[in-house]
């Protein structure tokens, strides 16, 4: 039976680390999910402006980087894997989304980030809880790894400091 897999990293240098590890690991980038928040950096002046990801903003086969959202482009974390785009998520504000996770927030009307962790297999209770360290700017990695899987991958995700490391 798969279990979902999560961990919360703090800096996005070892969540991409991770990713990258996964990936070299044999775990497909279609099989990794990621969830950030979209940061506002402070300007030179102090002031607070847009963040640079480095890249084009897309979901799919739709370019969204002209200013749909927050006219951010994407790369950086989140371009480690393929097909990442932005999302506006009710409670959280404007997220960078990859993966089969990223399918389950992609159109949902309520429910927001914990509605779409539910759906994913993490409860409510839990759901909750990465919501809102995704609303303080941490990173969620997750993926659906098989029970044998479990172990290795939990080992993985704290070996680069995710936090909160969770089998659901």
């Amino acid at each position: 039976m798969a279990k979902a897999v999560i961990g919360v990293f703090s800096s996005e240098e070892r969540a991409k680390e991770a990713v990258n590890d996964l990936k070299r690991q044999g775990f497909d980038e279609k099989e990794i999910s990621l969830i950030a928040k979209e940061k506002r950096a402070k300007g030179a002046g102090g002031e607070e402006g847009e963040r640079d990801f480095g890249g084009e903003m897309t979901m799919g086969e739709q370019n969204i980087s002209d200013g749909v959202l927050t006219g951010g482009a994407i790369g950086g974390i989140a371009g480690v894997l393929a097909g990442a785009g932005a999302l506006l998520i009710p409670g959280v504000g404007p997220i960078i989304a990859a993966g089969p996770l990223a399918a389950f927030l992609t159109g949902m009307v309520g429910g927001g980030l914990v509605g779409g962790l539910v759906d994913f297999g993490i409860p409510e209770e839990r759901g909750r809880h990465f919501e809102e360290r995704v609303r303080q700017g941490d990173i969620l990695v997750t993926l659906k790894v098989e029970e044998e899987q479990v172990r290795k991958v939990s080992s993985l995700l704290e070996r680069y400091g995710a936090e909160d490391v969770e089998a659901h």
